[in-house]
């Protein structure tokens, strides 16, 4: 077997992945891990990464380096997303991957994704441990300035589209008090239906016959609605939320304040702030999807662009 390191620097959070990868092309898991540095700070509105973000990256980065070599991985792949694609001074950013990781793999550093390879990769990641027949499959990876809309089945991708909405970019664009107030709140489904209907101009979602969502503020609605004390990811993984029990922990998490969301015991610190943000885009998938393809759930994977990093190293 081959072993692989898989980085995803996006707007909230950078994740490792280390995984072995076997003769058949499936991946067996040696850590994960999962920091949120908030790379995006501010960057909607300056177009800029800002130096104590970059720090706070590179610090984490550091750290995932030394496992990465303590693993003994041959291969690392890290790529970055949303809010490197916006950023004017984004070589700031190379140049610190290049020095963090270079120094472990000769060679290694990030690179930008396109939304459409974002789109893909999460894709590939998402449906691997899915009965095929429960497809074509709609895959939504929501981050915090991007959400990528896949359709797709066994065969591969038929559709893919990243559009500029996520928990952090409508956050900080529209949800400024604590809690929001109901105008701020309808500035962002309005910020988040916009953004959307791009998405679903680009990819009939109409044909899909299972939503499958990835990422934080998915997984983490997911452990909410299954009231779980804690966060488990072996229980959210591939867990199945009808959409009446959704829009009631979205609109519960909308509503509520700060010091309220922190104390709920699947809450990761890092995504309380952000979390509104993402139960309104959710809410806004979870209309479109019933009335479009009539699909009334959700499927949430703990698998996503992640895994699909590593597939693409092997």
């Amino acid at each position: 077997m081959t072993r692989v390191a898989a980085v995803d620097c996006g707007t909230n959070s950078i994740r490792l992945l280390v995984a072995d990868v076997d003769d058949k092309g499936a991946l067996h898991d040696v850590c994960r891990e999962m920091r949120v540095v908030r790379l995006g700070q501010g960057v909607d509105a300056t177009g800029r990464l800002a130096p104590e973000a970059i720090e706070r990256t590179r610090v984490a980065l550091t750290e995932y380096a030394g496992m990465i070599a303590d693993a003994g991985a041959t291969a690392v792949r890290m790529v970055a997303t949303s809010a490197t694609r916006d950023a004017s001074n984004r070589e700031d950013f190379f140049s610190m991957t290049r020095d963090v990781l270079g120094a472990v793999i000769p060679g290694a550093g990030a690179e930008v994704i396109t939304g459409d390879e974002e789109a893909r990769l999460s894709f590939n990641g998402a449906v691997g441990e899915l009965d095929p027949s429960q497809g074509p499959f709609v895959v939504v990876d929501l981050g915090g300035g991007s959400t990528e809309v896949v359709l797709g089945d066994e065969s591969g991708v038929h559709a893919a589209f990243s559009t500029d909405i996520g928990c952090v970019r409508i956050t900080e664009r529209c949800l400024h008090d604590d809690p929001p107030t109901p105008a701020q709140i309808e500035d962002a489904r309005a910020f988040a239906q916009e953004r959307l209907d791009d998405a679903f101009a680009r990819v009939p979602v109409e044909q899909a016959h299972t939503w499958v969502g990835v990422a934080g503020t998915m997984t983490t609605i997911a452990a909410l609605a299954k009231e779980l004390p804690e966060y488990d990811a072996e229980q959210v993984h591939l867990s199945r939320i009808l959409l009446p029990r959704l829009r009631a922990v979205c609109n519960s998490l909308i509503a509520m304040t700060h010091t309220e969301r922190a104390a709920l015991g699947p809450m990761h610190p890092g995504r309380v702030d952000v979390i509104g943000g993402g139960a309104i885009v959710t809410l806004a998938l979870a209309d479109a999807f019933e009335k479009k393809a009539g699909i009334d759930q959700l499927v949430v994977s703990e698998h996503d662009i992640l895994d699909g990093i590593a597939l693409s190293i092997a």
